[in-house]
C-alpha cells in the first residue's frame, strides 16, 4: 500500500473524512479569528497612540468639554483609551451639573470609567471563547477518527484473516493522522488562544492607566 496522501484519503473511511474536513474548518476559523482580533487590537493601539497626547494636553489645559469632544468622535470609537476617558468625562460634568458632592464626582467619573473599560474588554474578548472551545475540542474530534481507523484496521484483518500490517496498516495509518491532526488543530487554537490574551490583558492594563490619569486630573481641578 502506497502511503501518500491522495491514497490514505481514497482508503479513509466516511467518519475519518468527515473529521478531517471538521477539522480543517476549525483551523481556517482559528486562522480567521486570529487575523481578525489582531487588526482589532492593533487599530485600537494606532488610534488611541495617535489620540492619547491631544487628550492630555486638553486635559491638562483644562478644557474639558474639548476633550469630551475630541473623545467621542466616531472615529475614536476603536480607541480603548478614548473610550475610557469620554466615560469618566461624561460621568463627571453629569455629577456637576447634578452639583452632587466633590467625592461623589469623582466617585461617579471612576465608575464611569471602570463600566467604560469593562465594556470594551467584552468586546477585545469577542471570538476568544471560540479559540479556546476549538483547543479544547479538536482532540477528542480527533478520536472520532482514531476510532474509525482502529475499527478499519480491525476489519482489514477480519476480512484478510490475518494480522498483518498489510491487512491493518489502512486503519492504522488513519487513525494515526486525525489524532495527529486533531492535536495539531487544538494547539495551534491554544497558542492563537494564549498570545490574544496577552494582547487583552496589555490594553486592560492601558486602560486602567488612562482612567486612573483621568480621575487624577479631577482630583487636581480645584486646586488649580
Amino acid at each position: 500500500m502506497q502511503f501518500d496522501l491522495i491514497t490514505m484519503w481514497q482508503s479513509m473511511s466516511g467518519l475519518a473524512k468527515g473529521v478531517s474536513i471538521l477539522l480543517i474548518f476549525l483551523s481556517v476559523i482559528s486562522l480567521y479569528m486570529f487575523i481578525e482580533r489582531l487588526l482589532t487590537y492593533s487599530r485600537a493601539k494606532k488610534r488611541s497612540k495617535a489620540i492619547a497626547p491631544k487628550l492630555a494636553e486638553l486635559l491638562k489645559s483644562g478644557q474639558i468639554k474639548e476633550a469630551l469632544a475630541l473623545s467621542s468622535k466616531a472615529e475614536n470609537k476603536g480607541s480603548h483609551l478614548a473610550r475610557v476617558t469620554t466615560a469618566g468625562i461624561t460621568e463627571f460634568l453629569e455629577g456637576k451639573e447634578a452639583k452632587l458632592a466633590f467625592e461623589e464626582q469623582i466617585s461617579t467619573a471612576q465608575r464611569g470609567c471602570d463600566r467604560a473599560a469593562s465594556i470594551f474588554d467584552q468586546e477585545l474578548r469577542k471570538g476568544l471563547s471560540i479559540l479556546a472551545t476549538i483547543a479544547t475540542s479538536s482532540p477528542f474530534i480527533g478520536l472520532f477518527g482514531t476510532i474509525s481507523g482502529i475499527i478499519n484496521a480491525f476489519r482489514g484483518m477480519a476480512l484478510t484473516g490475518s494480522g498483518g500490517i498489510g491487512a491493518v496498516a489502512s486503519g492504522i495509518s488513519e487513525a494515526l493522522i486525525t489524532t495527529a491532526f486533531g492535536i495539531a488543530v487544538a494547539v495551534i487554537a491554544l497558542w492563537f488562544y494564549n498570545y490574544l490574551n496577552s494582547k487583552v490583558e496589555v490594553l486592560n492594563a492601558e486602560m486602567s492607566n488612562t482612567s486612573s490619569q483621568v480621575i487624577a486630573f479631577f482630583i487636581r481641578q480645584p486646586k488649580a
